[in-house]
Parts: structure tokens; C-alpha cells; sequence
């Protein structure tokens, strides 16, 4: 086994390094969960695609450079390292493109790739119901049948950023005759116009990060559709397994939050706990194993094995990892925990409380963690229904 880099890959590293600290803004931009932020972190995603770092592992023809996907995990580590702002445009260039790749066909794909990847055409999920959440196939929005498209109607729910996005994608049952999984077609349909309400929900820290969507006959066309009607259970899959395995969280996010919580120890260790450094080791070995595991992933996709089932057992690891370091982060601060970024005495502009809060969301998005651990005991380890 190699475990070292490849020159290629170490240059690659450099290049990257060299490119993101000169141009990294030097302030921190507000919350990217707020209608000012969000239009700020689209301009950062404008000039991180001019310069072909938008979406590194994609194809040129689409706004990419072709990078390999070890390169784009030492982007990914480059890129959490000097703190540059957080992808407003995640939702579409790291859960919807590699579905488009995979199902959309070629015009979808010059159609939407690059405006995405620019920020000039931004994209929210819309999978959740009300009572249908981490169960997706119990959905009750449906689409039916028109001249040259399909009118959905139905309310989705806790669609991230949604109340700022352009577009949303989700499932739609397009044949009632059929139950569960079958039946499904999966759209891509428009934010704004007739038959479209969306209303912002207020969260805990303050954003308006998430919002309902209400739609009541609302009109897309046959070109937004992904893949084949009533066979958009396995294309969303594929959306859901990029969700919970490689794309969403890559390393690099847990390596950096593990090296500041290391530095904050480091300045807080004569007034907090000492027992607390064994948490603070144990937190850096776990994001030390989520890097090495997803680089097996990563040879295991280049050698044609699929992350399949096992991108349960990957979402359940990383979003309990982050919150045992946050939880250990606010031990430390103690008291100063309370600050939150509007405070002058706030520990690194409150940080941590902020992503405290965003961490405790981890067991609950992309399928709660009870739902996957059930995918795991039965997809892969063979155990039978309780």
C-alpha cells in the first residue's frame, strides 16, 4: 500500500495552496444562510469558477479541469485550510451534477452544468415532506401528465437555502397506481412564478437558511426531468449516495475544524479541564480516519466498486464526529461558549457555537443516522428485519 503523493499530485497541491491564499477574502463573509451572504458567497463562486477552481474533478467542456478525485480531496484539504467561505452552491454542484452525469442527458447537461457552477443558476434539495422525512418513498406530491410537461403540486419542506435558490429538485409521483418506490420521476423545477410559493423558516441561530415550498399546478417542462419517468427512485439514489458518502463532506472540512480545535486547546489548556486533551486527540484520530477511509472509497470507485449501502456507515461516522468535536470545543471555552459571533469577546468570531448548533443537524439531514444504521445492518451486514 502507497500511502505517499504522486509529484503530479503534490504540484497540484501547490498550485492550488498558491491560488486560494492569494485570493481567500481576508474578512470572513456573513452567513451564507442569509440573503446578504448568499449573494456574496455567489460573487466567491463566480471567481472561483473564472479561475477553474469551481469544480475541479469535472471535465473541461463543463467548467471543470479534469482533476483526478484524489486531486479534488487535496483541493477540498486546501481549500478548509485557509477558511475560505463555504459553498453556497453545494447543493447542486455536489449532490445534483454527479446525478446529471450519471442520468441527465447531454442537453441537460450544457444547460445547466456551468451556469451551477458559476453561481449564475443556483439550486436548493427538495426531498422532505410534511411526515414523510427521512422515509422519502412515503411522499404525497405528485406530477401529472400535460402537453409538453408535468404540473406538480405537493409542499416540500426544510429545502435548504431554498429561499434564495433559483430552482429545487426532488421526486414527484407520477403513477398512482404504484407504491413506495415505484412510480417516482425525478424534476428539476423552478423557485419563482405562477404555481410557486416559498416561505422562508427562521432557524435557531438567526439565518433564514431553509424554506417550504408550496406548489399547486405548477408547470415544468419534459426537459426537467432527470432520467426516466417513474424510475426516479434509483436516479435519486444516486443523489442520496453522494449525499451521505464521498461529496458533501469531504475530509478536509473535519481535518480543519480538528487543527482549530487543537489550537484552541492549546490556548485555553491552563483554564479548562485536563482531562479535555484526550477528547481533543481522540477528535483529530477521527478525522484522521474519515481522511484515510475516503481515500479507500476513492480507490474503490476507481477500480469500479460503488460506495453503495456503505455511505450509511460513512454519514453516521462523520456526523457524530462532528459533534463530539464541537461538543469538546464548547467545554473548553466553558463559560465563553455563550458568545456567539456577535460578540467583541467571542472565541474565533463564535465559531464555535455556530457550527455547534449546524453540527447537531448531522444525525438528522441526509437521513437520520437511526434510518442509516438500519440501511447498514441489512444492506451490509446481511441482518434480517427486527
Amino acid at each position: 500500500m502507497n500511502l505517499d503523493f504522486s509529484a503530479q499530485e503534490s504540484a497540484f497541491r501547490a498550485e492550488c495552496r498558491s491560488w486560494l491564499e492569494a485570493n481567500v477574502p481576508k474578512e470572513s463573509l456573513p452567513s451564507g444562510d442569509t440573503r446578504e451572504g448568499y449573494a456574496l458567497h455567489l460573487e466567491w463562486e463566480r471567481k472561483l469558477f473564472d479561475a477553474g477552481w469551481s469544480c475541479v474533478s469535472w471535465p473541461k467542456a463543463y467548467g471543470g479541469r479534469e482533476a483526478s478525485l484524489y486531486e479534488w480531496l487535496i483541493f477540498e484539504e486546501e481549500y478548509y485550510r485557509v477558511r475560505a467561505p463555504s459553498r453556497v452552491t453545494q447543493n447542486g454542484i455536489f449532490l445534483l451534477a454527479p446525478t446529471i452525469f450519471e442520468f441527465g442527458t447531454e442537453a441537460q447537461k450544457q444547460r445547466i452544468l456551468k451556469p451551477m457552477a458559476r453561481g449564475d443558476l443556483s439550486i436548493a434539495q427538495a426531498w422532505s415532506e410534511p411526515n414523510s422525512g427521512s422515509d422519502l418513498a412515503s411522499l404525497r406530491s405528485t406530477a401529472k401528465r400535460v402537453d409538453g410537461g408535468w404540473l406538480l403540486t405537493g409542499q416540500k419542506t426544510w429545502s435548504t437555502r431554498g429561499a434564495f435558490s433559483d430552482m429545487a429538485y426532488g421526486l414527484f409521483r407520477t403513477d398512482p397506481s404504484k407504491s413506495r418506490h415505484h412510480g417516482l420521476t425525478y424534476c428539476l423545477f423552478p423557485l419563482t412564478g405562477e404555481g410557486v410559493t416559498v416561505r422562508g423558516v427562521d432557524r435557531l441561530d438567526g439565518d433564514e437558511g431553509f424554506a417550504e415550498l408550496f406548489l399547486e399546478d405548477l408547470f415544468v417542462p419534459d426537459e426537467n426531468v432527470i432520467g426516466e419517468v417513474n424510475k426516479g427512485w434509483e436516479v435519486a439514489m444516486a443523489t442520496t449516495s453522494s449525499e451521505r458518502g464521498l461529496s458533501l463532506r469531504s475530509p478536509g472540512r473535519f481535518m480543519a475544524t480538528a487543527t482549530r480545535l487543537i489550537d484552541l486547546y492549546r490556548r485555553y489548556r491552563e483554564t479548562c479541564d485536563p482531562a479535555l486533551r484526550d477528547q481533543v486527540i481522540d477528535a483529530w484520530m477521527g478525522a484522521e480516519a474519515y481522511r484515510w477511509y475516503t481515500f479507500k472509497s476513492v480507490t474503490d470507485m476507481l477500480t469500479g466498486k460503488p460506495i453503495g449501502a456503505e455511505s450509511s456507515l460513512n454519514k453516521v461516522f462523520w456526523s457524530e464526529m462532528d459533534v463530539r468535536t464541537h461538543e469538546t470545543a464548547l467545554s473548553i471555552l466553558g463559560q465563553a461558549q455563550c458568545l456567539d459571533e456577535g460578540s467583541a469577546d467571542a472565541a474565533d468570531e463564535g465559531a464555535w457555537i455556530k457550527g455547534f448548533q449546524f453540527a447537531l443537524a448531522g444525525p438528522i439531514y441526509a437521513g437520520t443516522n437511526e434510518i442509516q444504521r438500519n440501511i447498514a445492518a441489512q444492506r451490509v451486514l446481511g441482518l434480517p428485519r427486527g
